[in-house]
């Protein structure tokens, strides 16, 4: 998918220290994954290619956290306690944005896919390829 074919999303965690913008087409597709972390969190995945994030404030003010096989950087404002995004196990040369801070007045649709992120290793070539 081209640039041309993606717009500009404004995100923030809840106390808005961390600000980024998402480069995502206007029909999404969520992952919806029910591993420990994300289940916990009730995060919905948007994964996006590296070149199409943008931090804009709060560098200074994310903390990370890493389990497991510690490939993916989970990274939750220091302030509010808020992941609004990080570097996913599965596609670790990009990000996950939380769909749920991110503005989602520039999306015309957003279909929901279930992730069994519980067993994450026989279910893993099902989500490789996806970025939104």
């Amino acid at each position: 998918m081209s640039n041309t074919d993606k717009t500009w999303h404004k995100g923030a965690c809840h106390c808005e220290a961390v600000t980024f913008e998402v480069a995502a087409p206007r029909h999404v597709t969520i992952t919806d994954c029910n591993c420990s972390i994300c289940n916990k969190t009730g995060f919905q995945h948007l994964i996006v290619d590296a070149q199409d994030f943008r931090l804009l404030t709060g560098k200074d003010d994310i903390t990370s956290y890493t389990f497991g096989s510690h490939t993916a950087k989970h990274t939750f404002c220091k302030h509010c306690g808020v992941k609004p995004f990080y570097t996913p196990r599965s596609h670790p040369d990009g990000i996950s944005v939380n769909l749920r801070c991110v503005d989602q007045s520039g999306f015309e649709d957003i279909v929901f896919k279930p992730f069994d992120g519980q067993n994450w290793e026989k279910n893993i070539e099902g989500l490789l390829g996806t970025n939104s």
